[in-house]
C-alpha cells in the first residue's frame, strides 16, 4: 500500500473538527438543513465519533468529526484518528478545528491508523485518504509513517520467521534501498573478531548469531545507533515461564527501533555519517548454552559474571557499544527492549531514556511533545554502581535484590563506551498492549520518531 497523504488540491470532502464545546455554536451558523441534521444525530463532537452529512441529493457532502475536550485530548495522542473508521471511504480534506501546531501530528496518526499486518491473513480495509493540510511537509509525515510500518512489521513477525539471519536480511533491505554499505559478522567468527559475548549469548541456537554494521551517509557528525537484536528469547538456562516468554518475538524491537530511525535519517536525507549496529542472536537452550556462574570476557576486556542468563540483551549490546565507541562518533544511542523493571516504573507508553548530556535531553523533551512520540529522563544514579559490581568480576549481569532493575542496566552499558562519549540509552517496550487511535495492538515504534526530530537541534544540523 502507498503510505502517503493525497496532494493539495485533490477533490475532497471537507471536515470540520469539533470539539465538544463547538458542536452547538457551529450548527447554528449552518443552514437550516445542516442544523437540523446536526441537532437530529447523536453527535456531540466526543474523540471518536464522526458525522457525515448528505447534500440535497443525499450525497456525502461533508463530515464532522469529534474532538473531545481539551482534557479528554491530554489522556491520548492522535485523537483524530480515533474517528477514522466512522467515516466513509473516500478523500477528505481539514477545513476547520486543528491548529497549525498540531497538523503534523494528526496528519500523521491518519496514516498510522491505516496500518494492518498482513503477512499471514491479509485484512483487506479501504481506508479514507487526507489531503495534505496547508503547512504540512507530506514527504516528512510518509517517511515517519514508513519508518513506523517498518518497525511494526518486523516486531510482529513471530520468531520462526524473523530470527537473526531474517533481521539481517531486513537490514540489508534497508540498505540497498538508501544505498548504504552493509556488513555482517557471523557464527565463529564473531570470536575471531573479538565479539565474544554475541557468540556467548547466541552459540546455543541453531540459528547463528551475528553482528549486522550499516554506514550512510559521508558528511557531518557521526552518530551511531545500536539495537538489541534478540530475536527470541527462552531466558537460556534461567528458563522464562510460558507467561513471560510469550511475547518474545518483540525482544528485537531495539533493532526494529533503530531500523525504523536509520530509515527517517537516510530518506530525508539528513546531513551525518550514520552507523548502525545490531547484535542479532537467539537465546536459546542446549548443551553449549551460556550458565548461571560463568564469567564472560567483553570487547573491551571487562569481565562480566553471570547471575542471571536471562539478562543476555546487556551483554550483545556491550560488545556492540565497544565497538561503538571505538567509532569516535559524536553522539552513541542504544535502544533496547531491556527491563521489565522499566515497565513498573513507567508503563509500556513511555519511552525511558537515560543521558548525562542535558542539552540533548532537553531537545528530546521538547521533539517527543512535538511528535506525539512520549518520552521519559531517567537518572544514570552513580551510588547503585556498586549494584553491579560483584567482587569476583567486573561487572554483575543481573544484581540481586531487584532494586533499580533498569538503571542498573543502564550504568551496565554505559561501562561499555568511553567516559568522554556522548551516549544516550532507550529501554523501550515496543509493543501496544491494546489498540489506541493510530496504534494497533501489536509492535510499536518509540522514541525514535523523538530522536529523529531532535537531531538538528541537538547535533547543529
Amino acid at each position: 500500500m502507498t503510505i502517503a497523504l493525497a496532494p493539495a488540491g485533490t477533490k475532497a470532502l471537507p471536515i470540520h473538527v469539533l470539539g465538544t464545546e463547538d458542536v452547538a455554536l457551529w450548527a447554528g451558523q449552518q443552514s437550516d438543513r445542516i442544523r437540523t441534521w446536526v441537532e437530529a444525530s447523536t453527535f456531540k463532537g466526543n474523540i471518536g465519533t464522526a458525522l457525515m452529512i448528505p447534500d440535497d441529493a443525499g450525497h456525502p457532502a461533508m463530515a464532522l468529526v469529534g474532538y473531545g475536550t481539551p482534557a479528554s485530548r491530554k489522556r491520548d495522542r492522535f485523537t483524530l484518528a480515533a474517528a477514522l473508521s466512522k467515516l466513509a471511504p473516500g478523500t477528505y480534506r481539514i477545513e476547520s478545528g486543528i491548529d497549525a501546531d498540531h497538523l503534523e501530528q494528526e496528519s500523521l496518526g491518519w496514516l498510522l491508523a491505516s496500518y494492518s499486518f498482513n503477512r499471514y491473513k491479509d485484512h483487506p480495509k479501504e481506508h479514507p485518504s487526507l489531503v495534505t493540510p496547508e503547512g504540512v511537509d507530506a514527504d516528512r509525515v510518509s517517511i515517519m509513517a514508513e519508518a513506523e510500518f517498518l518497525t511494526r512489521d518486523l516486531i510482529n513477525t513471530p520468531a520462526s520467521d524473523m530470527g537473526p539471519a531474517e533481521l539481517e536480511s531486513a537490514a540489508r533491505g534497508l540498505a540497498d534501498k538508501h544505498k548504504a554499505k552493509i556488513t555482517v559478522i557471523t557464527g565463529d567468527a564473531l570470536l575471531k573478531e573479538n565479539f565474544p559475548m554475541i557468540h556467548t549469548v547466541g552459540r546455543a541456537s541453531d540459528r547463528a548469531p551475528r553482528l549486522i554494521d550499516m554506514s550512510w551517509g559521508n558528511r557531518g557528525p557521526k552518530i551511531t545507533l545500536v539495537g538489541k537484536g534478540v530475536c527470541f528469547d527462552t531466558g537460556g538456562l534461567n528458563l522464562k515461564p510460558g507467561s513471560s516468554m510469550g511475547l518474545m518475538k518483540k525482544d528485537m524491537g531495539g533493532a526494529a527501533n533503530v531500523l525504523g530511525l536509520a530509515h527517517m535519517i537516510m530518506a530525508s536525507g539528513l546531513e551525518m555519517r550514520l552507523r548502525v549496529l545490531i547484535p542479532a542472536v537467539e537465546n536459546s537452550v542446549s548443551s553449549n548454552s551460556f550458565r548461571p556462574q560463568d564469567i564472560l570476557t567483553s570487547r573491551k576486556g571487562l569481565t562480566v559474571e553471570i547471575n542471571n542468563t536471562d539478562a543476555e540483551g546487556r551483554l550483545v549490546l556491550a560488545d556492540a557499544l565497544a565497538l561503538a565507541s571505538e567509532g569516535e562518533p559524536n553522539l552513541i544511542v542504544s535502544m533496547a527492549t531491556l527491563t521489565g523493571a522499566a515497565r513498573v516504573a513507567v508503563g509500556p507508553d513511555l519511552a525511558p531514556y537515560y543521558t548525562d548530556d542535558d542539552v540533548a535531553a532537553t531537545s528530546l523533551d521538547l521533539a517527543a511533545r512535538r511528535m506525539a512520540d512520549p518520552v521519559w529522563r531517567m537518572p544514570f544514579h552513580e551510588p547503585y554502581e556498586a549494584m553491579i559490581e560483584p567482587g569476583i568480576a567486573d561487572l554483575d549481569n543481573a544484581p540481586k535484590g531487584g532494586f533499580a532493575g533498569s538503571i542498573t542496566a543502564a550504568l551496565f552499558l554505559r561501562r561499555f563506551v568511553n567516559a568522554q562519549d556522548r551516549y544516550i540509552h532507550f529501554d523501550i517496550y515496543g509493543w501496544q498492549p491494546s489498540a489506541a487511535p493510530g496504534r494497533p495492538k501489536g509492535g510499536a515504534l518509540q522514541g525514535a520518531r523523538a530522536l529523529f526530530a531532535a537531531l538538528p537541534d541537538m547535533m547543529d544540523l
